[in-house]
């Protein structure tokens, strides 16, 4: 049995994972400046494919702006709440769905009062790559290989794009977490990315990837509730 807090390493880090959970109640003051720049330094530390470094953040602090996000953020929870979050995961507890919705609910009706919201992105350069290029990757793929990338590269290129900027993403949920600051993302927003965008004057060429409020927790942290390392690794293969 794998010690939860990491015996073997830095215990620290190992508590910080453990006790993360989403945090969706939180207080409306403010959080310093200082901070919010530390949880997007941590973000930028994240991998980055090809070290390419194409991501951006959007970090909102103005009360006046959170208010105007705060309808397009009520619309798309209702519409998560009518389908997917209609019913309880499976293997899930009714009575914990039920206080999870609560504090959806909650934040959806305090939106407003949300003291920072990240909202990470990412520009996706043109591939550089010569004909002779092309032809080199297909004979070392193979024919079969070689259309099953061209039948996936819609796929391919969102994978792409989102191992790019979601390990940032992480890194900012545990600096927030190890500053003692709660957060939790979401991508409910993609349901009305197109008007996110523009309420927020992002490019139209550049994607955003999550929605995540920060602030400070009106509750405590505690030990997350997953499945045990026992039941997902499929040593040496599946």
């Amino acid at each position: 049995m794998i010690d939860p807090i990491g015996a073997d390493t830095d215990p620290r880090l190992f508590a910080t994972m453990s006790t993360m959970r989403a945090m969706r109640r939180i207080k409306p003051e403010p959080v310093p400046e200082g901070l919010v720049e530390r949880l997007v330094q941590a973000a930028v530390w994240g991998p980055s494919g090809g070290n390419m470094q194409r991501f951006e953040y959007v970090v909102v602090t103005d009360r006046d702006v959170m208010t105007r996000l705060a309808p397009l953020w009520k619309r798309c929870v209702d519409a998560y709440l009518a389908t997917t979050g209609a019913l309880a995961p499976e293997g899930m507890d009714e009575a914990a769905y039920g206080r999870m919705v609560a504090a959806i609910e909650y934040q959806r009706d305090h939106f407003a009062d949300t003291p920072v919201l990240v909202v990470p992105c990412y520009r996706f350069p043109a591939p550089r790559v010569t004909e002779e290029g092309y032809l080199a990757s297909a004979q070392a793929l193979g024919p079969a290989a070689t259309q099953r990338m061209v039948d996936t590269q819609e796929r391919f290129m969102a994978l792409a794009e989102g191992s790019c900027v979601y390990p940032g993403v992480q890194n900012l949920l545990l600096a927030a977490r190890g500053l003692g600051l709660a957060a939790n993302i979401t991508i409910w927003h993609l349901m009305l990315e197109e008007e996110w965008k523009e309420a927020l004057g992002i490019p139209e060429d550049m994607r955003t990837f999550a929605v995540i409020p920060v602030g400070w927790p009106m509750g405590n942290f505690g030990p997350v509730r997953r499945r045990p390392v026992s039941e997902v690794v499929h040593l040496n293969g599946w």
